[in-house]
């Protein structure tokens, strides 16, 4: 009984960490927990996951957004407008012209990880994504990530047997 709470509530708290860490592998983390209690349901450590990742990507987005103050060593330069401005222009250009392609593009990054989603979640906060468009397109990217590697230790498993 005390695995129903004390796992799920430390795969929260190392999802946080590995969104806003990330040499921290979560992949490696759930595949250890499936393991260790496969009693858990997988669409639960996938949810968990999924909510717990998305928090941590929050500071990246309120952070290329502009609206967390940042320590003085990352803040940009207000007179540098370099190649990597130009970007960031055009890709928010992008998305205000084409709404799906964001979409569409924070949902394959939340799920696949390419392009890093990490990196997707700063740049979608520059490009004014809305916030619920970030949260909702991630939960499901994430819970799509995350439940499939819950559930195939399982599916393994009972393949095997």
């Amino acid at each position: 009984m005390l695995v129903w709470v004390w796992l799920p509530l430390s795969t929260f708290g190392v999802a946080v960490l590995s969104a806003l860490i990330p040499v921290i592998s979560m992949e490696v983390y759930l595949v250890g927990v499936v393991l260790h209690a496969p009693e858990l349901p997988w669409w639960l450590l996938g949810l968990v996951v999924a909510v717990g990742q998305i928090a941590g990507k929050l500071l990246y987005f309120y952070a290329g957004r502009g609206s967390l103050p940042l320590p003085r060593l990352l803040r940009r330069k207000a007179a540098v407008r370099g190649r990597w401005a130009e970007h960031l222009d055009r890709f928010r250009e992008q998305c205000q012209r084409r709404p799906a392609w964001s979409v569409v593009l924070l949902l394959v990054s939340a799920t696949a990880s390419l392009p890093p989603f990490a990196a997707t979640s700063v740049v979608a906060g520059v490009a004014n994504i809305a916030p619920t468009t970030f949260v909702v397109t991630g939960l499901v990217g994430r819970f799509a990530r995350f439940g499939a590697l819950a559930a195939a230790p399982a599916l393994y498993l009972d393949w095997m047997t």
